[in-house]
């Protein structure tokens, strides 16, 4: 509580005193997540300067602002965010920021087709960027926004999404190609939490999350017997670690299978509310994908 009032005072206090942009000729973009980081500045290229408030691992469910995020937000001249309740930590300091008008990309999707969720305050399922429409209407937004901004680039922002989208479909088409090698009967994916539903929908997998939708959220000692029946009435043959939660809850349902004479193994870690180390092919959202595709097919097998 102390902390969220020191941090809505720098906000007050910075808002009243902005500092200069570090380079006047280009649009100072702030970002939330890693997968619209990557986006942005796949589109923005050379033209914008960008800082992404969560690094690798981050878990964006339960980030919390820093005094010097807040004067990052106040010091950009756009603010993307994904929206749906992802960022729950953010909400009130995006609310003391309407002024700055942060653009939530996942409100640009029709919610009659998003997945509903009694976790989060939007009612649906954030974790859009597992499919690969949504992430291109992400990029479409984004390019218009860029344009309305600094119509000067605008034809450089226009060619850069010609070049990612044709990118991301190429990325779509090898995605299919790896997920029909898998048989129908196998396509189960046990994960730590339900960051894959969208996902599954895209594809034809039943997805169970240990968590539930929000890392928030803890699993008990139940929900670990429940879902360790499941795997063993369905013959599940590999569950996953993600990136962004503790590995200590896989593991507990592991034992609790193998306790009950089944082997699961566990299949490898899925990068799912960040991408990988900056600098790596997973650090990048199509690096991510196919990354993901590649470990689940491969340990469901």
């Amino acid at each position: 509580m102390i902390k969220n009032l020191l941090i809505l005072l720098v906000l007050a206090t910075t808002i009243s005193c902005k500092t200069d942009k570090k380079d006047n000729s280009k649009l100072n973009i702030v970002t939330t997540t890693t997968m619209i980081t990557d986006l942005v500045k796949n589109i923005g290229g050379d033209y914008i300067n960008i800082e992404g408030l969560m690094g690798s691992g981050v878990d964006p469910h339960l980030y919390k602002a820093s005094e010097g995020d807040v004067t990052k937000l106040v010091n950009a001249d756009i603010i993307f965010y994904n929206g749906l309740h992802l960022e729950g930590k953010l909400v009130d300091v995006f609310e003391k920021m309407k002024s700055k008008s942060p653009i939530a990309l996942a409100e640009e999707i029709d919610k009659s087709t998003l997945i509903g969720s009694e976790y989060f305050g939007s009612n649906f399922d954030p974790h859009v960027w597992f499919n690969i429409e949504y992430y291109k209407q992400f990029v479409k937004k984004v390019t218009a926004v860029l344009s309305e901004k600094d119509p000067k680039n605008s034809v450089n922002y226009t060619e850069n999404k010609t070049q990612y989208l044709k990118k991301l479909e190429e990325l779509q088409n090898k995605v299919i190609s790896l997920i029909e090698t898998l048989p129908n009967e196998k396509r189960i994916l046990v994960t730590a939490h339900d960051a894959f539903n969208y996902f599954g929908k895209s594809y034809g997998f039943q997805v169970v999350g240990l968590q539930g939708l929000s890392t928030a959220t803890e699993a008990g000692v139940q929900d670990v017997q429940k879902l360790a029946a499941f795997i063993i009435d369905n013959n599940v043959k590999a569950i996953f670690v993600e990136s962004s939660v503790p590995r200590r809850t896989i593991e507990a349902l592991q034992a609790a299978v193998n306790s009950k004479g089944h082997e699961v193994k566990i299949g490898g870690t899925l990068y799912s509310d960040a991408l990988g180390n900056a600098g790596t092919v997973e650090g990048t959202y199509i690096g991510m994908f196919e990354y993901n595709v590649n470990t689940i097919v491969n340990a469901l097998k």
